[in-house]
């Protein structure tokens, strides 16, 4: 059994399973109601616990669901009815959770409450998101990816706005599916060095270009991401709005990039903010398929974990 934490700590032969996984569970779905358990039950008599830190719609309901459809269950916490890391240390929180569940998902602030909860836990962990990575997130968005275009090895991939934890993913997948990675944005809202300095060491390129109308020419895809945080104070939000205004994907910026360039958000969206209406509800976008698909890429995810 493996813990799921990264997509630059898995291997690419796994992340490439983990997407053929994810396509073929859902080939095996086609046209049944949502609530049918799959055929394949790899998780029955399983108990999955799904550890939220940070509120979540989507990660929240697919995974629960993915779980049930698999045939297992789930017991669903928040950071306040456990208290993580406040009174009992997270390690002996994992500890504790390895005795009672199969599997722990977590959706966390901080990048170490998920690895010393991977590091003390008998049984795998999965990152649901902490403040510095969100890899389900771009395991979804490939595989969007290659629904509509096929392969993306080899394919060019634009980030416009502010360089956070979802980018960061996007720079990781980027060395490990072998794409090519522009991020377009203002200087202090650069994404971290060392992840652009990971895709670069695999052989890709991953380049920083100011001016948007540039960035996006010759894409395949175009990716954004909401300006600011729920938890973000409002002086905070008025300076990212002001920094960030200029990298809006909008028509005029889809324009630039291939005439059949996809654009994705992983969502929510601050419509007619970081993207307008008329690209999120456009031919050119994939988001509400990128957003189902965060279902079976974490149902495949979850298999790969317990080798089921």
């Amino acid at each position: 059994m493996s813990s799921f934490l990264d997509i630059h700590t898995t291997s690419k032969n796994d992340l490439r399973a983990i997407i053929d996984t994810a396509r073929r569970m859902k080939d095996a779905r086609n046209g049944a109601p949502k609530g049918t358990p799959d055929a394949e039950q790899p998780l029955k008599n399983r108990m999955v616990a799904l550890i939220f830190e940070k509120p979540s719609t989507r990660t929240r309901v697919s995974f629960d669901l993915g779980v049930r459809q698999m045939g297992g269950q789930t017991m669903v916490l928040s950071g306040a009815e456990m208290q993580l890391g406040h009174g009992e240390t997270i390690a002996d929180t994992a500890r504790v959770l390895s005795r009672y569940v199969d599997m722990i998902m977590i959706r966390t602030f901080e990048e170490a409450t998920l690895q010393e909860m991977a590091e003390y836990a008998d049984v795998p962990v999965i990152n649901g998101l902490t403040n510095r990575t969100h890899p389900c997130q771009i395991m979804a968005d490939v595989m969007t990816f290659e629904e509509h275009r096929g392969p993306i090895a080899g394919r060019k991939v634009v980030w416009s706005g502010d360089g956070n934890n979802v980018c960061a993913s996007l720079i990781h997948a980027a060395g490990q599916f072998g794409f090519d990675f522009t991020f377009t944005g203002p200087k202090p809202l650069d994404p971290e060095r060392e992840w652009m300095d990971f895709a670069r060491a695999q052989g890709v390129q991953a380049v920083i270009e100011r001016d948007p109308s540039k960035a996006v020419q010759g894409a395949d895809l175009v990716v954004t991401d909401t300006w600011v945080s729920m938890h973000d104070p409002q002086s905070a939000r008025e300076r990212r709005h002001n920094q960030l205004r200029g990298y809006q994907v909008n028509t005029d910026l889809m324009r630039h990039a291939k005439p059949d360039a996809l654009f994705m958000h992983c969502l929510p969206a601050h419509r007619d903010d970081e993207v307008t209406s008329e690209v999120m509800d456009g031919p050119q976008s994939v988001v509400w398929d990128e957003a189902e698909n965060r279902l079976h890429a974490q149902k495949a995810v979850m298999r790969w974990c317990l080798n089921a």
